[in-house]
Order: C-alpha cells, then sequence, then structure tokens
C-alpha cells in the first residue's frame, strides 16, 4: 500500500502537543480518551464487584486481576507477530468489538443478579484475551499514526489522555457504583468501545506512515526474543518493567483493599483514590510530553528505583486523607518509569520487529501480574492490606538494582550511588 505522509519541517512548532497538529492523531487521541474512561470505570468497578461477591477477599482479587493478564503472558508473542504481519487498524476493529462483548455480558450479568465470583473470573479471562491482541497492535500503531518525528511527543500525550481519563473515570464509577451498582459501571465501559471503533474507521489511511509488513518466515517469534537478547539497553528496560508491573503497580487492587479493609471507606471514597493517583500520573505523562529524544537507562533505572521507595512510604500512611495525598506522587513517579521505558523501546527497535519487541514488553510489563497479584491478594490477607504495597515496593526496589548490577557487570561497567549534590546512579566502565 502506497502511503502519503503529512509534510514535516523543522520549522514547525515542536512544544508539548505538538504531535496534535496532525489530524489523524487528533482524532485518534480524542477517541482514545473516551475509551479509556470507560475501561477506568470497569477497572474500579470489577475490583468492587469482586469484593461484593466474595465477602471481601483479597485473595479473589489477586485472583481475577491474574486472570485478565494471564493471557498477556501466554499469546502476547503471538499478537505481537500478528501486528507485525497484518493491517493493524483491521486487528484493533476486532480486538475492540471482543473486548466490548465481554465488558457488556459482565456488566448485564452483574445488573440482573447473577453474576458470581467465577463468572468474574472467566469473563476476565476472556477480557485478557482480547487485550492481549489489542495492545501490540495499539502500542505499534501510534508510530504510524504520527511518523518517528513526533513519537516521542506522542507517546508522552497518549499517556496524558489515558491518566487523564484515569482522573474522570475512578471517580465517575464510584459515583455510579453507589448510585446504581457496579453493574452499570462496568457496562458503561461496554458502550465507550464505540468511540474507538469510530475512530479506526475516520483516520485517513493515505495518511499513516505504515511500515512494511513483516514477511511470513518460519521462527519470526524466535527471530524477536533474538534481537532483544542482542540488546543490552533493551534487556535492562524489560527487566524494569518486569519487577515494577509484577509488584508494584497493582494499585487497583491495593487501593480497594486499603480503601476497604483499612480505611472502611466505601465505593465512593475507593473511586476517589484512583483520581488522586491521576493527577500525579497525568503530570508525569505531560512531563514526559516534553521529551524529544530517547531516554538513557540511567534515567530509567532511578525512576524505577524512586518510585519502589515512595510506594513503600505510601503503604506506612496512617489514615486516608495522607494515603490519599501520596498517591499522586506515586503516580508520577510510576508514569516516568513506564513512559521512559516505552519511549526507550519504541524509539531505538527495528520498525520490522516493533509488534514483535512491543508484545514482548507488553508480556512482561503485564505479564508478570498473574504472578504478583495472587502473592500480594495472600499477603493482604495474611499481614494487612499495607504489606501490599509495603512489600510490592520493595520487591520492585530490589529488583530493579540487582537487575542493572548484573547487566552492568556482564557489560563491564560499575554502577555506583552518589547522593550528593543530588541522588543518582555513576556508571563506569572497568578497567581490563
Amino acid at each position: 500500500m502506497t502511503t502519503i505522509a503529512e509534510p514535516t519541517s523543522k520549522a514547525k512548532t515542536r512544544g508539548m502537543f505538538s504531535a496534535l497538529r496532525n489530524r489523524n492523531y487528533r482524532i485518534y487521541v480524542s477517541g482514545s480518551f473516551v475509551s479509556n474512561i470507560g475501561t477506568w470505570m470497569q477497572r474500579v468497578a470489577q475490583d468492587w464487584l469482586v469484593l461484593e461477591l466474595s465477602g471481601g477477599s483479597g485473595l479473589a482479587i489477586g485472583i481475577t486481576t491474574a486472570l485478565q493478564f494471564l493471557p498477556m503472558l501466554l499469546f502476547s508473542a503471538y499478537g505481537g507477530l500478528i501486528a507485525d504481519r497484518f493491517d493493524k487498524r483491521a486487528i484493533l476493529k476486532v480486538t475492540q468489538v471482543w473486548m466490548a462483548l465481554c465488558a457488556g455480558v459482565l456488566g448485564v450479568m452483574a445488573i440482573t443478579g447473577v453474576a458470581v465470583v467465577w463468572h468474574v473470573y472467566l469473563i476476565a479471562l476472556l477480557f485478557g484475551m482480547g487485550t492481549a491482541f489489542d495492545n501490540p497492535s495499539r502500542q505499534s500503531f501510534v508510530s504510524e499514526v504520527v511518523g518517528p518525528e513526533d513519537l516521542p511527543n506522542a507517546i508522552g500525550l497518549n499517556s496524558a489522555t489515558f491518566h487523564a481519563a484515569r482522573i474522570v473515570g475512578p471517580a465517575a464509577a464510584g459515583l455510579v457504583i453507589a448510585a446504581f451498582g457496579s453493574g452499570w459501571a462496568i457496562l458503561s465501559n461496554a458502550v465507550t468501545y464505540a468511540a474507538f471503533i469510530a475512530v479506526l474507521v475516520l483516520i485517513d489511511p493515505k495518511r499513516l506512515f505504515i511500515s512494511p509488513p513483516a514477511v511470513r518466515a518460519k521462527r519470526q517469534i524466535r527471530e524477536g526474543l533474538v534481537y532483544i537478547r542482542g540488546r543490552s539497553d533493551i534487556m535492562l528496560v524489560l527487566f524494569v518493567v518486569f519487577f515494577v508491573g509484577t509488584f508494584g503497580m497493582n494499585f487497583q487492587m491495593t487501593s480497594a483493599l486499603m480503601a476497604q479493609q483499612q480505611f472502611h471507606r466505601g465505593a465512593t471514597e475507593y473511586g476517589m483514590l484512583g483520581t488522586f493517583m491521576a493527577f500525579g500520573s497525568l503530570a508525569g505523562a505531560l512531563l514526559a510530553a516534553r521529551r524529544r529524544s530517547a531516554p538513557r537507562g540511567r534515567f530509567i533505572v532511578c525512576m524505577a528505583v524512586a518510585f519502589g521507595v515512595i510506594e513503600v512510604a505510601s503503604g506506612l500512611m496512617p489514615t486516608y486523607w495522607t494515603y490519599a495525598a501520596s498517591l499522586p506522587i506515586t503516580g508520577l513517579a510510576a508514569l516516568l518509569t513506564l513512559t521512559a521505558s516505552n519511549a526507550c523501546i519504541q524509539l531505538s527497535v527495528d520498525p520490522q520487529l516493533r509488534g514483535r519487541v512491543m508484545a514482548i514488553y507488553a508480556m512482561v510489563l503485564m505479564g508478570g501480574t498473574p504472578i504478583g497479584s495472587p502473592i500480594l491478594g495472600w499477603v493482604a490477607e495474611v499481614a494487612g492490606p499495607r504489606w501490599t504495597l509495603i512489600g510490592g515496593g520493595a520487591l520492585s526496589t530490589i529488583g530493579v538494582i540487582v537487575s542493572a548490577i548484573v547487566l552492568a557487570r556482564r557489560q563491564g561497567l560499575n554502577i555506583a550511588p552518589v547522593l550528593r549534590p543530588r541522588p543518582h546512579f555513576e556508571i563506569h566502565r572497568r578497567a581490563a
């Protein structure tokens, strides 16, 4: 397919919102914002529904989260291969319809009162199967919408809209749950998928920056794995996002447990916690949107360590309001870590391998959730909700530091912490 790229010029203004000069991207980000509001509503409502149906079981929430993200671990590599070989817009249309149907069925079952815990488990698994094929195509499609010049800015703006929706979605979900029940909040998500499907129809295919599709061949998934293994910079990012994603970023589960069991609050206050965190996440995304080049590994490691320490501090907060006040800082650190990691990979990977590499990135980031969520849910039942944050933050920090040291030693480097004049890590090559 012949494509016509929008003309670009270095004379154009390149600021925090430069990607929005692209018509296709304006359409894309608008529909994505609406759809993401529904996504956040469902995330909040689904966890609250599980708490109601299970009698407040933290383990049940952990199992639900694990089942929803398990397909990312099992099928993301295949989703990435499909993204590299076929039209990403067509793939996204199919996945959006699939996830809308899953949300619609769960919403109706909750509204009619027939839902039980195993129903939520099953639909979470089916929903996750759609996500496993949707995520690689969606991640790599952004580079086709804006092209390489505006990709760093577009990645930051994508995160900004995602977390702007996170400000609206959890608060709206809390109000809807309190007034009508969890089912109506979940059903709202099914409706919002129509906005993103409309985006895929309205985008002008002639103005896409389409990469040549990968030719069908044997061992194409293995090819992506070999490519990653030979890139120590990508390996470092994958280790960072594994520990942060597996043990640190289970906020929906931990906030639900903290709100209900630690602070004895209701659905409205639980929804507000997601909104508080989203303010910090939005600030982090807007800061990331100003970046014009690929972040360095040192920055990613430092932000991941800072995130883990802040999460531990959040778990020690004595009251609901002090806990809520800590969440924007947690969200800021989390977003700077993940946005930098995403940009680092997207800007440095071979375009014909981007779908497979981004699939493995998503598999590592979210595929670790089936491991971490049940563990943290069990910790909540045995030791209390606070330890999901304290333990998760500590494991994230230790895992990131150890990974950075091991990979640095393999490359003949030394990493030394420096506290003054500002905390950072210095990297030196060892003498032969």
